[in-house]
């Protein structure tokens, strides 16, 4: 099992300072997230020959390596000139996994949930001209649905896997997403048995239910506005049963991709990311614990 670090608490700091914060953290990998000096929301690749040199050079001096590399795209449009600037900045994102030595892409279905047929085509349309890619050189691709995606729950996400047919495309689960995943209810047990073994990949934050009380968890104004709102907290601090995510990846014998993905304590980021290390390594039955 490879335990991750997603940096986006540390996007200020650079490359360099980025990968040593990983190791000093206790972590052994970096899920590579979007950043605007590497590879941007929605932009194109700021990235060249020298900057992917010296990231490898890095992670080797600090003993860290790249789990996966996440690229956030409107793969899914819904406008198309959205979509192929998309395509363009995924062949150029895959390209440099490739030289970087990582062989494993995560990301989400993007898109919009006001829109859902025509964000489908678009990203079958931007997966026809993308999998001949990733299966030439070789990169795996692990898709999560994210709210307000076009894909929001875990029964549509594992519907569209199953439709691209493609062995190594497979599900990442994000706990802070579980009460988009299926209306509220956080049944993980059903969840995780839809995914099977295509989970290969889970994100650990917390959140509150959306939909709890009412929907007064959180409370927008003006009423009925279009806004998808969720947290990436601290394990214990929201409502996921996390007692129930542990028990079952022990049943599924989970060996993937354990990410801290926290991102609501930059001002506490360092003891946000020991605790959260600390609270998966509990979890998933790793002993080993991390001071501070």
């Amino acid at each position: 099992m490879k335990l991750a670090l997603d940096p986006t608490m540390y996007a200020d700091l650079s490359l360099k300072e980025m990968v040593d914060k990983t190791a000093e953290l206790g972590y052994d990998y970096i899920e590579l997230s979007p950043r605007e000096d590497f590879i941007p929301f929605y932009k194109y690749p700021k990235v060249d020959a020298a900057k992917i040199k010296n990231l490898k050079r890095y992670c080797r001096d600090a003993g860290v390596q790249i789990s996966s590399v996440l690229p956030v795209h409107y793969w899914a449009g819904p406008e198309e000139d959205r979509r192929q600037a998309a395509v363009r900045n995924w062949k150029r994102a895959i390209e440099v996994a490739v030289e970087l030595e990582v062989d494993l892409m995560n990301s989400e279905f993007s898109g919009s949930k006001y829109n859902p047929v025509v964000c489908e085509e678009m990203f079958i349309r931007s997966m026809d001209e993308l999998l001949p890619i990733f299966e030439k050189e070789g990169v795996k691709l692990n898709l999560q649905a994210h709210p307000y995606d076009f894909i929001e729950t875990n029964a549509g996400a594992m519907d569209m896997i199953h439709a691209l047919d493609k062995d190594w495309i497979n599900l990442v689960y994000s706990t802070p997403h579980t009460f988009y995943y299926d209306e509220g209810k956080g049944d993980i047990d059903k969840m995780f048995d839809e995914a099977g073994d295509r989970l290969t990949h889970i994100l650990f934050a917390d959140t509150f239910n959306h939909i709890a009380s009412d929907g007064l968890r959180y409370i927008l104004n003006p009423p009925a506005v279009e806004a998808t709102v969720h947290q990436h907290l601290n394990i214990g601090e929201g409502e996921v049963d996390f007692d129930a995510v542990f028990r079952k990846l022990k049943e599924m014998k989970f060996d993937g991709i354990a990410t801290n993905a926290v991102f609501a304590w930059k001002d506490k980021a360092d003891w946000s990311s020991k605790l959260m290390l600390n609270k998966m390594k509990e979890g998933l039955g790793l002993t080993e614990k991390v001071e501070g």
